[in-house]
């Protein structure tokens, strides 16, 4: 199915006044012709002016006003005829029929958000019935799914995904219902994507699909993810007319029967990282104190005098506590 734009001409505001005119006239016509009274009428004239208003309402249905970023597909007897995109005042013909099926369907997304007052809910159910679809960009918050990533920890996730119709044509006739086609695809492509990512930095773990282990995560490269994300969405949708401009993860988290368990995991990680760190500067401090030792001939130490020295420092500097020294006033032996 290909879109077909409609280049006609603005012309609904003459013909909305043609008809105001035509009825007016129609509407003297019949009372000059209807004077019976004074033997003055004539019955032809009467016979179509009352023609004239049965039949110039007909032209009504036909008036379209259209806002700027706003679309209307129209068929004819079920011919798809052509869409009209551009903003203004139109006048098409009266026996075409505007179609979107998405115009009653509300999800968890920028303009399909219910009103509680009565005067919204009434201009709602009246934007519905115009049928128009949206040309504007859209934002659908999906709700948050629980996902197991590459090591099978479930995972909750969420999205946000910006999108917009470039093709009403497709979007209208080629999928039953746009705005629910693409929250589902949303969900599949969402799945698809994690199952590839741990949800931190892990070992032998290859996101990219070239063979070599690589540090991807979905805490660590969200916006790779996110990129992912879009592309594979994109894939899904280009036969529904639909482009996605952008995709977004709005929510990551463990699921909360794994949450505490994986939060001991990362302190106990954490710790162990600022330990080496410890040790690794104490180790550093130690050798800095025996080479200055011996260069400035402080003391001369022995091998078993300078392994006491050395574990009295790494306990000191390695300790989580202040040391006590104990002060020896007589011979080391």
């Amino acid at each position: 199915m290909e879109e077909k734009i409609m280049k006609g001409k603005k012309n609904g505001m003459l013909v909305l006044l043609l008809s105001i005119i035509i009825y007016a006239a129609a509407i003297a016509g019949a009372i000059k012709g209807g004077m019976i009274v004074e033997h003055s009428g004539n019955p032809a004239l009467l016979i179509i002016s009352i023609i004239l208003l049965c039949i110039t309402w007909m032209l009504w249905p036909g008036l379209k006003v259209l806002k700027p970023q706003e679309a209307l597909v129209l068929t004819l007897f079920g011919k798809y005829v052509g869409t009209l995109k551009e903003p203004g005042f139109y006048f098409v013909n009266p026996f075409c029929s505007a179609v979107n099926p998405a115009a009653k369907t509300k999800l968890n997304q920028s303009g399909d958000v219910k009103s509680g007052s009565n005067a919204a809910n009434a201009a709602e159910a009246a934007e519905a019935a115009n049928r128009k679809i949206s040309l504007k960009i859209m934002t659908l918050n999906n709700n948050r799914q629980k996902i197991n990533d590459c090591l099978g920890n479930p995972i909750e996730i969420g999205i946000a995904v910006t999108w917009r119709i470039v093709d009403t044509a497709k979007a209208v006739f080629n999928v039953d219902n746009y705005k629910e086609f693409l929250s589902l695809q949303c969900d599949s492509a969402l799945r698809n994507i994690v199952r590839i990512y741990p949800y931190d930095v892990a070992p032998n773990v290859d996101t990219t699909g070239d063979g070599v282990a690589d540090e991807g995560s979905l805490r660590g490269s969200s916006d790779t993810v996110a990129e992912r994300i879009r592309d594979e969405i994109q894939k899904r949708v280009n036969e529904a007319g639909i482009e996605v401009v952008e995709a977004r993860i709005t929510y990551l988290a463990y699921a909360p029967e794994i949450a505490a368990v994986m939060l001991q995991r990362q302190q106990a990680s954490a710790i162990i990282d600022a330990r080496k760190m410890i040790v690794d500067g104490a180790v550093g401090m130690v050798e800095m104190a025996l080479e200055r030792l011996n260069e400035n001939e402080v003391v001369t130490l022995d091998e078993e005098r300078k392994a006491a020295m050395v574990s009295n420092l790494l306990v000191v500097l390695c300790g989580n506590h202040d040391a006590q020294p104990v002060v020896n006033s007589g011979s080391l032996y």
